[in-house]
């Protein structure tokens, strides 16, 4: 089968398209014929082992696991012993973790575990970005139990994860301010935000209301210039390790002195997840944001461009088995 392949770690040009060995559903495993997946964050980060403990993972010399993608899209094509939730034929979505592997024609995947049958009326590049931004979304907004009538500040809120929160948070009944490009205030508006301040403008930081929680989906900012928008108590979020990779020491230490505080959870991969997301896209409580597609073939293409970042939501990849 065609998978994109990466031997060494570096940029998006140590990525090429190669014939490996096809997978078989194990027990308790599917076989998926992939449709659609991303390239996110995630991807890029194992890609080029940066920052560069992500090595104490995926190897310290050169990568272990050599085909990358986490998000996928596809028909199941052959279930292991034991898989009683799956048939084959049917059409399936879900997040492989740091396991990998949705950058080919052909993944195995946990039968028990991010999968789903797809929604109904979506297509497979429309299922495939549904799970990885959405997952690190809900884990931010459950570890800070964020509930109705809460006001939160988003920062970022076209990316990936930040599109996802916006949705979320106003499904759960929360009062979003979101922030974003001039460009894009209509598009963050349209996604549920309540209030949405232009960064070009104006220095969200300096806003003169106050939020229980600000979530940080692009660790652009910091606690330090975000703790004046938080109320007594309140929650700094943020998706990525931050200025000196200080996010999780303070997130250890801040609790410690009863005031504001910051919170940087780990996600956990929970069966669970993928079921409530399709359940809340059947709803019409959530969508993906999609900026670009791009066939397998220019999968560096689609590097390239998610490391601008200036991507809007999700980068998705059309693959075509052989």
């Amino acid at each position: 089968m065609r998978a994109a392949v990466h031997t060494s770690y570096g940029p998006p040009d140590v990525v090429r398209i190669a014939e490996v060995a096809k997978p078989t559903a194990r027990d308790n495993e599917v076989l998926v014929r992939v449709r659609a997946t991303t390239v996110n964050r995630t991807d890029c980060g194992f890609r080029a082992a940066k920052p560069f403990f992500v090595r104490l993972f995926a190897g310290l010399r050169r990568p272990r696991l050599t085909v990358l993608g986490n998000e996928f899209a596809g028909d199941v094509e052959a279930v292991g012993g034991g898989v009683t939730s799956f048939e084959v034929g049917d059409r399936v979505f879900g997040y492989n973790g740091s396991s990998f592997g949705a950058h080919a024609e052909y993944l195995a995947t946990p039968g028990d575990g991010l999968v789903a049958t797809m929604p109904a009326d979506l297509t497979y590049e429309e299922a495939a970005p549904s799970t990885e931004g959405s997952h690190y979304a809900l884990s931010l907004i459950r570890n800070a139990n964020i509930r109705s009538g809460q006001d939160v500040m988003v920062n970022g809120a076209t990316g990936a994860i930040g599109s996802a929160a916006v949705q979320l948070l106003k499904h759960l009944g929360a009062r979003v301010t979101a922030v974003c490009g001039t460009e894009h205030l209509e598009l963050v508006a349209g996604l549920g935000a309540d209030r949405v301040i232009d960064y070009r403008s104006e220095d969200f930081t300096k806003d003169p209301q106050t939020y229980d929680v600000v979530l940080d989906a692009v660790g652009k900012s910091s606690f330090g210039r975000c703790k004046p928008l938080l109320k007594p108590g309140g929650i700094y979020l943020s998706s990525d390790l931050g200025p000196l990779s200080l996010n999780p020491i303070l997130a250890l230490i801040t609790p410690l002195f009863g005031g504001r505080k910051v919170m940087f959870p780990i996600p956990k991969d929970e069966p669970e997840t993928v079921r409530y997301l399709k359940d809340l896209i059947e709803s019409g409580a959530f969508r993906p944001l999609i900026d670009r597609r791009y066939p397998l073939d220019q999968i560096v293409d689609a590097y390239r461009y998610v490391e601008t970042g200036q991507k809007l939501g999700n980068v998705v990849i059309r693959v075509d088995p052989t």
